[in-house]
């Protein structure tokens, strides 16, 4: 009995400190191209608020050349999940100080879910400040792996 109302106050304890640790809106311009193995690419969405990181690629169509920065306000573990996307992705986390940058991890053919309850919580080993998202394949296609440079450019003040 004590176990267990230790452990529902843990899980209490845990849930106000995840309410309460939202990590806010970057105010620093954030790129809206990037080049990667001597390709570039412009982002087809930027997410610089909690709540566009928090709605991602939900319910969007996502094609080839669809590309989505998630910006944060500073490095962290951040997880992501695949809710109500309409197709499998890559993810990718880069820890970057201004134009130059580096891959930390990669999730590929992240498969879509469609319960919250069951879905898969992605989460990187190393800390980031931006994750890319793009469909499944983008990774390999481009040839980025854990350790690649990243480039970004065109710089823009988020509204």
């Amino acid at each position: 009995m004590i176990a267990a109302i230790a452990a529902a106050a843990l899980l209490v304890a845990y849930a106000i400190y995840e309410s309460t640790n939202v990590p806010g809106t970057v105010t620093s311009p954030v790129p809206s191209k990037f080049t990667v193995n001597g390709k570039t690419y412009t982002f087809t969405y930027i997410a610089t608020t909690y709540s566009e990181r928090l709605e991602g690629l939900m319910n969007r169509e996502v094609t080839n050349t669809t590309t989505m920065l998630f910006a944060f306000p500073y490095f962290s573990e951040w997880q992501f999940w695949m809710l109500d996307t309409n197709t499998s992705l890559d993810m990718i986390w880069v820890n970057a100080t201004g134009n130059s940058a580096h891959v930390v991890y990669i999730v590929t053919s992240a498969q879509p879910c469609y319960d919250s309850n069951t879905c898969t919580v992605y989460t990187p080993t190393t800390s980031a400040n931006y994750v890319i998202e793009a469909r499944a394949g983008f990774a390999s296609a481009n040839g980025i792996t854990v350790g690649a440079s990243i480039n970004f450019s065109a710089f823009e003040v988020s509204d």
